[in-house]
């Protein structure tokens, strides 16, 4: 009885990589940390899974040969809160940052090592797990017509659509949303789950997603950039 319900809760990640030895790699590291993960050749594999189960975190390469990574990651984001971690040999900071701005959580250059891309799994697992508080798990901010629901990561426009953050959007929204009306610092802004450390604009790629989810016509932004100081939500918010 013990081992199944050990197994029960074992963590799944989703691995989309069109070369078999890097997702071998891959699993045999999850293994030794008691996580599973499952291999898909293709973007349209992994679509497919993920419209049957929704694992804890996917592993994203951009090269496939299909669909491009990018495309892939925005799909992933428009269905799901679900973390998302990209592999690439692209180590350039643009690529970097556009898989920030796509929602991707993190971003790790080929070659890499196996357990460092465990490591930063477990890394954002954990600030998920422990982003929202018993309480604030059945909490829903609302501001302006728009709804928050930490708990889900989901974003709720006046006209209902919704709309998924990544785990490193959500806290720095939900950061924002408990202290309406107050500059918060880049470097508080930073402990609260935006930190990046192989890209110094993590805060502002992140902030400036929200944004474009936030933005609307003839409506003035909701985010403020206070210049030296940080960021601050010109708005009331209202906790439920």
């Amino acid at each position: 009885m013990q081992t199944r319900s050990l197994q029960a809760v074992k963590r799944t990640v989703f691995i989309v990589d069109d070369e078999p030895e890097i997702g071998n790699l891959l699993l045999d590291a999850l293994l030794q940390f008691e996580m599973e993960g499952k291999v898909f050749a293709t973007a349209a594999q992994m679509l497919t899974a993920l419209s049957l189960e929704t694992p804890d975190a996917c592993i994203v390469d951009l090269g496939l040969p299909d669909m491009e990574g990018m495309a892939l990651i925005n799909e992933i984001r428009r269905q799901s809160s679900v973390p998302i971690i990209v592999l690439s040999a692209r180590g350039h900071s643009t690529d970097r940052v556009m898989g920030l701005e796509l929602g991707a959580d993190d971003y790790v250059v080929k070659p890499f090592d196996p357990r460092e891309v465990v490591a930063r799994i477990r890394s954002i697992l954990r600030r998920s797990s422990d982003q929202p508080s018993k309480k604030a798990s059945v909490d829903c901010a609302r501001f302006e017509g728009w709804s928050y629901l930490p708990a889900s990561h989901c974003l709720i426009s006046p006209e209902g659509e919704e709309t998924f953050l990544s785990t490193g959007e959500a806290s720095l929204l939900e950061a924002l949303l408990r202290a309406p009306k107050r500059v918060l610092s880049r470097d508080y802004l930073l402990e609260h789950g935006g930190r990046d450390e192989s890209l110094d604009r993590s805060i502002d790629v992140r902030i400036s997603r929200i944004r474009k989810k936030l933005n609307r016509k003839n409506e003035p932004a909701h985010i403020r950039t206070i210049y030296g100081s940080g960021y601050m939500l010109a708005c009331d918010v209202k906790w439920s």
